[in-house]
């Protein structure tokens, strides 16, 4: 490989490093600790997550999904969880016959109720899908959550509670929030199955 190849890589995972570092200060640590804490509340009040985003963001919502139904690390009862992006028929459907602006606030006056948490991942905090979820399950008595880059937009504003990672460099962001995700997998399961 080549040196410039080479100089390429180490300063991609410098910067990751270097945004991961950050979230090892507050409000980061705090922060995390909390939305596993109110997701942990919603499991016991017999609620569920319902999450949503666009593009890697979309993966990053079936992920937790995955994690929370099957498992993450402890053999458990499955936890309810919702990504709205997996079901093609209903995301073209409401696209086709609304917009798709709308394809996951419908899907969320369909799902969510009081006991919900509803988290809606974007990097930007701009996309105005999630944003118009976010306003539904609020609207439907669920606890928001905008999982963002910096500064948190709009989706940020929408949200009963922004995580908003210090950056905005798309790639770095998403490695963040993959990583945030995973750490509240981790802390949901302890909490509600202990170690």
């Amino acid at each position: 490989m080549s040196e410039q190849g080479k100089s390429k890589i180490a300063a991609q995972l410098r910067e990751h490093q270097a945004l991961l570092s950050t979230l090892l200060d507050e409000p980061y640590l705090s922060q995390i600790e909390h939305l596993a804490s109110k997701i942990i509340a919603s499991y016991q009040r017999g609620g569920k997550i319902i999450l949503f985003g666009n593009g890697g963001s979309a993966a990053d919502a079936q992920h937790v999904a995955a994690e929370m139904v099957s498992r993450f690390r402890r053999e458990r009862p499955a936890l309810p969880a919702i990504a709205l992006t997996t079901n093609t028929s209903i995301l073209t459907a409401i696209g086709n016959d609304y917009a798709f602006d709308r394809v996951f606030a419908r899907q969320v006056e369909a799902w969510a109720g009081a006991d919900d948490v509803a988290i809606g991942i974007t990097t930007s905090g701009g996309s105005r899908n999630v944003i118009a979820a976010l306003q539904a399950a609020k609207a439907r008595g669920a606890w928001t959550v905008a999982l963002t880059g910096a500064g948190g937009g709009e989706a940020g504003k929408e949200a009963d509670f922004c995580l908003a990672v210090p950056s905005k460099d798309t790639p770095r962001v998403q490695e963040a929030h993959i990583t945030i995700l995973h750490i509240i997998c981790d802390l949901v399961e302890e909490g509600l199955y202990g170690r």
